[in-house]
């Protein structure tokens, strides 16, 4: 069986928000830092911090706004089995611009809105909003 890394750094941060945890611990890896830098800069989640135990691993401390979850929708698009690649006219708003698409592109991981700017497609690896 395939393991899909980016799947369960999403369903751990979705699953921690809804019992209201603080924090959230996730394995590291390069893609997984940059979308979480990607989520504290668009203020979905307040920090990430780089720590190392045994093995390294990232913190992610969650961001409540009246009790609710700031985050309320993390999907995952792109998935091994079936990887789904964008142009750089296709890139769709998501939620009208108020979620945001979250792509792997030749200049990095990107929100949808950079990839669009810096005119780049890629492979689109989940939703926010």
């Amino acid at each position: 069986m395939m393991t899909d890394p980016i799947a369960d750094m999403l369903t751990r941060i979705r699953n921690a928000s809804m019992v209201h945890k603080k924090e959230v611990a996730i394995p590291y890896s390069k893609i997984k830092l940059a979308i979480a830098t990607i989520l504290a800069r668009e203020g979905y989640i307040v920090s990430v911090e780089e720590l190392k135990d045994n093995h390294p691993y990232l913190l992610l401390t969650l961001k409540y706004e009246n009790g609710e979850p700031a985050i309320h929708h993390l999907k995952r698009i792109s998935k091994p089995g079936q990887r789904t690649y964008v142009k750089k006219d296709a890139i769709d708003r998501v939620l009208n611009g108020y979620g945001l698409a979250i792509l792997s592109t030749p200049s990095g991981v990107l929100t949808d809105a950079e990839a669009k700017g810096a005119n780049v497609g890629g492979e689109l690896l989940c939703e926010v909003y």
